[in-house]
């Protein structure tokens, strides 16, 4: 019964957003009064595109990978721990510390449910770039007298290579393992990779800017029976697709809340037990969190972590069904109508909600410049400020100028059918467009090969 209201209630969270929708992509015929300042534009909270169209409202939210909308499911769970419930989770001497002390504890309980865990093996952090800073930087220094090599790939996310390079300043050898053209790695490349010297080996599940899955019960069984430990950053992964870090040989995990619904500034890091990891916590204090996260635990953000959790295994299947059903659509209606559009990333090996794609000669910032309704990324929310091509697109061997023609759409569980079919439309217009005007599409069309031209710089 639980489980059909649940879905009942996304459904109705589905429909107010379809009728948001249609307020927002009114389109008018006659452009509108210029604001006076900056101030007075911000509240008429107009939006304007490069064909003189304007709409009213908000764009449509098209990047669930930089973050999610929180399920107001989420939101009811945490409210009474932001008003009447304010005890410190810490306190043992009274009611109040009491109270909140056993929220937190269902929280750590329904977060390790979500991955096949023991809740004594759920810490929790400030989120997933955290996560994976105690994880990379506590395995490696703990093991440091013994061990100083630890492996990872050169498409994970910019906090773990960070990381790295932090390691690598204090002496440790970090191997940057290449992937294939598909996103994946080599199996056999990262066996012959690691040597008794190997204290870590840190793979992301899903890939945060072309979705791809890697094999990481594969991984885990290889790093299990060369006795090295294996930490995956899966903050795009949990509450997507399954995950069981006993089955897997999981032994740390990092874990975003508001990657799954729920509140930011809140994420967990699963430890293993047996056989036990030990770690060294990057920062003093109170010895909270088995003395390897200290500080007060933010009781009403954990609440809701574990509640995202919950409502994610619950609704795993639901979510993933209408995930796959836009994504295929959206990938359908743009392939149909454009030519020369690449899927980056394996089409098999994949998450479906993140759906990244390059538009051969055209400017992705100049296609992102035209949606302005429609709220889109060319990567990582990290990294977006760069104009540099993505680093993940390079490292999959992507041409430069189909890297600089690369958006992301992210796909998720409030997204709308109307959303996909508007946003899908829209990028064809501009598309189309946008080649028009491009010198190199002449070309194309007059079938000479760009690669046959030898360029002079002037």
């Amino acid at each position: 019964m639980q489980k059909v209201l649940g879905r009942i209630q996304a459904q109705v969270l589905r429909s107010r957003a379809t009728n948001a929708f249609a307020n927002v992509v009114r389109h008018e015929a006659t452009a509108a009064k210029p604001a006076a300042t900056s101030k007075e534009f911000r509240e008429r909270q107009v939006r304007f595109n490069i064909k003189n169209e304007q709409t009213e409202g908000r764009p449509l939210y098209l990047d669930a990978q930089a973050t999610t909308p929180m399920d107001p499911r989420v939101l009811d769970a945490m409210l009474p721990y932001l008003t009447n419930f304010y005890g410190n989770p810490h306190s043992r001497t009274h009611a109040y510390g009491w109270e909140t002390e056993s929220a937190v504890e269902k929280a750590r309980e329904q977060v390790a449910t979500l991955i096949g865990a023991d809740p004594k093996e759920i810490i929790f952090t400030s989120g997933a770039t955290e996560s994976n800073n105690i994880a990379v930087k506590g395995v490696a220094r703990f093991y440091g007298t013994k061990k100083r090599h630890v492996i990872t790939t050169q498409t994970e996310h910019k906090c773990v290579l960070d990381s790295c390079r932090a390691l690598e300043n204090e002496g440790f050898k970090v191997t940057y393992l290449p992937v294939l053209a598909n996103g994946l790695i080599d199996l056999q490349q990262l066996e012959e990779t690691i040597t008794t010297e190997t204290s870590l080996v840190s793979i992301m599940t899903v890939n945060n800017e072309i979705g791809v899955r890697q094999p990481v019960d594969e991984i885990g069984k290889l790093c299990r029976s060369r006795r090295v430990f294996f930490h995956t950053d899966a903050a795009q992964a949990v509450g997507k697709i399954p995950l069981d870090v006993n089955a897997m040989n999981i032994d740390l995990m990092s874990i975003s809340g508001h990657k799954i619904y729920g509140p930011k500034g809140v994420g967990a890091l699963y430890v293993r037990r047996r056989p036990r990891v030990r770690l060294e916590p990057i920062q003093s204090g109170g010895g909270q969190e088995r003395g390897l996260r200290s500080g007060t635990v933010p009781a009403p953000l954990a609440v809701g972590l574990g509640a995202a959790a919950e409502l994610s295994l619950r609704e795993m299947d639901y979510d993933k069904n209408w995930v796959d059903f836009l994504s295929n659509r959206l990938l359908d209606r743009i392939s149909s109508a454009l030519p020369h559009v690449i899927r980056n990333g394996d089409a098999k090996a994949t998450y479906n909600g993140c759906l990244n794609l390059s538009f051969a000669y055209v400017e992705g910032e100049s296609l992102l410049m035209a949606l302005k309704d429609v709220a889109l990324s060319s990567g990582s929310a990290c990294t977006s400020a760069s104009l540099e091509p993505s680093y993940v697109l390079r490292a999959i061997g992507t041409d430069e100028d189909l890297a600089h023609s690369s958006i992301r759409f992210g796909i998720g569980r409030f997204t709308t059918v109307e959303e996909v079919d508007y946003t899908a439309d829209k990028c064809i217009k501009h598309v189309e467009r946008l080649r028009e005007m491009s010198p190199l599409w002449e070309m194309v069309q007059e079938g000479i090969d760009l690669k046959t031209i030898q360029w002079s710089q002037h």
